[in-house]
């Protein structure tokens, strides 16, 4: 899995934008939707953030801005 900065993935009706990311580190975002800004900061180790995102999947410019409003 390679995580880039600014990714947005999808897990159910929860999504994840990768904030910040350095070598063992994650800080990203949880949120209803991929368009708002409103979510809460979370912090993780590397492998605990791929844990999370084990059945989630990785959306595209144009699927973070056509998802429905939460």
């Amino acid at each position: 899995m390679k995580l880039q900065q600014s990714q947005v993935w999808k897990q159910g009706d929860q999504y994840f934008r990768i904030v910040r990311l350095e070598r063992l580190e994650v800080d990203y975002k949880a949120m209803k939707s991929p368009n708002t800004k409103k979510g809460t900061h979370h912090h993780a180790g590397k492998k605990e953030f791929c844990r999370l995102l084990k059945n989630a999947t990785l959306l595209t410019g144009t699927e973070i801005w056509s998802a429905p409003p939460p």
